[in-house]
C-alpha cells in the first residue's frame, strides 16, 4: 500500500512538473514570438537603419587648401603629396597598447601621443584620426610592409610648404594643428575633417578663402571592417588661390639689405596702397611650424632677444623722430602758424621762457638761420621746438590725426597696432597727468609719447607724395578658384585729406626733395648717379633721455639703447610712384644707416619697373 501511495504522489509530482515546465516553455515562446515580432514588424525600420549604420559611414573630405602666389605667380605658399599616419579607435582592441607599440617602434614619439590625445575629442570614434604627419616615402613603406594592427593606417595627403623659407614669413604667416579656440571659432561641420589652419599673417586673414569647403563620402564596409565600396555624396570644394601684391623679388632684396640687423623696410604703392615688400628682420622658418614645432626650436625663438617672431613692419611701433618734421610744418603752414619765409635763428638749442631746461638739436653748433624748406633738409630741430610751440599739442594732434597716426592703418594682416598720437586727454587717460609745454616740443620732432609702425610711415609719405590722397594699405591683389575664375577681394580704399592751400604741398615735397639734393640736405649722398628722382626724409629718433648737458657717444651706451635709424621717401617726384620706409633698430644715423639702404631697394624697383625720367634740374612742379 505504500508503494502504491507513493507513486501516485510521483504521478501528481510528475504531472506538476510537466505543467510548470510546458507554462514556462509556453511563456518563452510567447516572450520569442513577441520579440521577433517586435524585431521584424513593429521595429523593423530602426534596426535595418542601424544594421546599415555600422555597414555604411559618412565621412568628411577635407578641402584641397589654396596656394598663395606673389604678385608675379611665383609660389609663396603650396600643398605638397604626403603620407600620414591615422587610428580609428572604433577598431582598436586597446588604444594605450597600439600607442606604446607604435613608439616603440619608433612610428611616432611622445609628443605625437600628446596631441593625439588632445585630438581625441573632437573626432568620432569611426574617423581616422591622424597621429603622425610628413611621413617619409621609406617609413610609409615600412609600415605598410609591417604593419600589425588593426585600425592604424598610412594615408595620402597634402602637406603645407613654405618655398621661399625664412622670407616674407610674416606676410605670409604659416598653419598649424587647430587649437581649443580655432575648433571653437571656425564652423564645426566645414572643419569636421581638417586638421591645420592659418595661425598668423595672410594664412589666418584669409582662412575662408584658403580652406574651401569640406565635402562629404559614404563608405561601406564588411563585418571584418574592410572598405568594400565608396562614393561622394558631397563633392568637397578646393580653397582659393590668393595672388599678393608683394614682389617675393624685391622682398628678398629688402630682407638681404636687412642682413641680420633688427629692422624694417616696407615699400608701397602710392597709387592704390599695393604693398610691395614688407621685410622685417630677424624672421623664422614658417615650415618649422606646419606639423608641430619642437619644444626646443620653440623656446630658442621665443628666448631670442631679437624677436623673429615679432613682426616689426605692422606691430613694432617706433618714436618717428624727424620723420614727422614734413607733416608737422605741412600742418604749421595750413593752419598759418608760419609761411614759406618764415625763419628762425638755431643756436643749437631752444628754451622757453620761464622754463630751465634747454632743448637740444642734434647739431650741438647749431644751423643758424633757416627757412622752412631749410628746417626739413637740414632736419633743424630747434625750428620744430619752436613751431610747435606756436601750434600746441591740441593743433598738431588734430593735424596729424589727418595722416592715420595714432589709428591702424587697416591693413589686410591681423594684430596690426595703431602707435599713439599723444594728446592732453590721451595723457590724462594713461598717466594720470596734465599736459606739460616740454612734451609739446619733443612731440614736434616726433620724439616723447608718439609712437608709429614703419607702414604708417610709409603710408603717410605717401599721401604727402599724392597731395594729400591717403591709401589703405592691401597686401592681397585678388584671388581665384581653381577653375580660373578671378575675383577681387578687396577694393582700394583711399581717402582725402583736407587741403586748404595745394601750394603748400608743393613747399613740403620742395624741401623733401632738397634733403637729397640740397647742399646741406641730410641725405645729400643718395643723389649720386639716381636715375629717377627722389624726396626724402632722415630721420633719428632717440631710445631713451639724456641729460641735456650730457653728449651722446653711441660706443658708450648699451646696443639695445642706442638710436633707432630712420629714413621715409618716394619716387619719382613729378610722378609717384611708390613710398619708402626704413627703420634699423639702435643703428644710429637715419642718413648714414637708413637711407643707403632705401636708395639700393629703389633702384632695383626701378631696374625691374624702369621709367623715362628727367634730369633733376628739368623737374617741374
Amino acid at each position: 500500500m505504500e508503494k502504491i501511495g507513493n507513486l501516485k504522489r510521483e504521478q501528481k509530482v510528475f504531472k506538476s512538473r510537466v505543467l510548470f515546465s510546458s507554462v514556462i516553455m509556453l511563456l518563452m515562446t510567447f516572450i520569442l514570438v513577441f520579440r521577433l515580432f517586435n524585431l521584424q514588424i513593429t521595429k523593423h525600420a530602426y534596426y535595418v537603419e542601424e544594421a546599415l549604420g555600422n555597414q555604411m559611414q559618412n565621412l568628411p573630405i577635407t578641402p584641397i587648401r589654396g596656394d598663395i602666389f606673389d604678385r608675379n605667380g611665383k609660389i609663396l605658399a603650396t600643398n605638397k603629396f604626403s603620407y600620414r599616419l591615422t587610428i580609428t579607435p572604433e577598431k582598436v582592441t586597446n588604444l594605450n597598447d597600439t600607442l606604446i607599440e607604435l613608439e616603440i617602434n619608433e612610428y611616432i614619439n611622445s609628443k605625437d601621443i600628446e596631441n593625439f590625445n588632445k585630438n581625441l575629442k573632437r573626432y568620432k570614434k569611426f574617423h581616422n584620426i591622424p597621429i603622425k604627419f610628413n611621413l617619409s616615402e621609406s617609413l610609409a613603406a615600412a609600415f605598410l610592409v609591417d604593419n600589425q594592427m588593426p585600425g592604424v593606417e598610412v594615408e595620402p595627403y597634402f602637406h603645407r610648404v613654405y618655398p621661399y623659407g625664412e622670407s616674407s614669413s610674416h606676410v605670409i604667416g604659416y598653419v598649424s594643428s587647430m587649437s581649443k579656440e580655432d575648433k571653437s571659432k571656425y564652423d564645426k561641420k566645414n572643419y569636421e575633417g581638417t586638421s591645420f589652419v592659418g595661425k598668423i599673417g595672410i594664412e589666418k586673414q584669409y582662412e575662408n578663402l584658403l580652406h574651401g569647403k569640406s565635402g562629404v563620402k559614404q563608405i561601406e564596409r564588411n563585418v571584418a571592417g574592410r572598405v568594400v565600396d565608396s562614393k561622394i555624396i558631397i563633392p568637397s570644394i578646393p580653397g582659393q588661390d590668393l595672388y599678393l601684391n608683394i614682389d617675393i623679388d624685391l622682398q628678398l632684396k629688402a630682407e638681404s639689405l636687412l642682413g641680420n640687423t633688427r629692422g624694417v623696410i616696407a615699400l608701397i604703392d602710392v597709387n592704390d596702397g599695393s604693398v610691395l615688400s614688407l621685410a622685417s628682420t630677424p624672421s623664422f622658418n614658417p615650415n618649422w611650424f606646419v606639423n608641430g614645432i619642437s619644444l626646443k626650436r620653440y623656446k630658442e625663438l621665443q628666448d631670442n632677444q631679437d624677436l623673429p617672431l615679432f613682426d616689426r613692419s605692422t606691430k613694432g611701433l617706433y618714436p618717428p623722430g624727424s620723420t614727422i618734421k614734413p607733416m608737422v610744418a605741412l600742418a604749421g603752414l595750413e593752419q598759418k602758424n608760419i609761411t614759406i619765409k618764415h625763419s628762425v635763428f638755431c643756436p643749437g638749442f631752444y628754451k622757453l621762457t620761464d622754463y630751465s631746461r634747454k632743448f637740444n638739436d642734434w647739431k650741438r653748433t647749431g644751423h643758424g638761420r633757416v627757412d622752412t624748406i631749410e628746417s626739413i633738409a637740414q632736419s633743424c630741430d630747434v625750428f620744430f621746438y619752436d613751431l610747435a610751440y606756436r601750434m600746441g599739442i591740441d593743433q598738431i594732434h588734430d593735424s596729424l590725426s589727418y595722416f592715420q597716426f595714432g589709428n591702424k592703418t587697416g591693413i589686410d594682416l591681423p594684430g596690426e597696432l595703431g602707435g599713439i598720437l599723444p594728446s592732453r586727454e590721451w595723457k590724462k587717460i594713461n598717466k594720470d597727468e596734465p599736459w606739460y609745454r616740454g612734451e609739446t616740443l619733443i612731440t614736434g620732432i616726433g620724439q616723447g609719447f608718439m609712437t608709429a609702425s614703419p607702414i604708417q610711415l610709409a603710408l603717410a609719405t605717401g599721401a604727402i607724395a599724392n597731395k594729400g590722397n591717403l591709401q589703405t594699405p592691401r597686401v592681397l591683389m585678388h584671388s581665384q578658384s581653381k577653375n580660373g575664375e578671378s575675383y577681387l577681394e578687396s577694393i582700394p580704399k583711399s581717402k582725402q585729406i583736407p587741403i586748404k592751400d595745394i601750394n603748400n604741398w608743393e613747399l613740403i615735397i620742395e624741401a623733401m626733395k632738397q634733403t637729397i639734393y640740397g647742399k646741406l640736405g641730410t641725405a645729400k649722398r643718395l643723389n649720386n648717379k639716381l636715375n629717377y628722382t627722389l624726396a626724402g626724409k632722415t630721420g633719428t629718433a632717440q631710445v631713451f633721455g639724456l641729460d641735456p648737458e650730457e653728449e651722446y657717444i653711441a660706443e658708450n651706451i648699451d646696443e639695445k639703447l642706442r638710436d633707432h635709424a630712420l629714413f621715409t621717401a618716394f619716387a619719382p617726384i613729378n610722378n609717384p610712384q611708390v613710398a619708402i620706409a626704413v627703420i634699423v633698430e639702435n643703428a644710429g644715423s637715419g642718413s648714414s644707416k637708413a637711407a643707403p639702404l632705401a636708395r639700393e631697394l629703389l633702384d632695383e624697383y626701378f631696374s625691374i619697373n624702369p621709367i623715362e625720367t628727367k634730369k633733376i634740374n628739368e623737374v617741374d612742379y
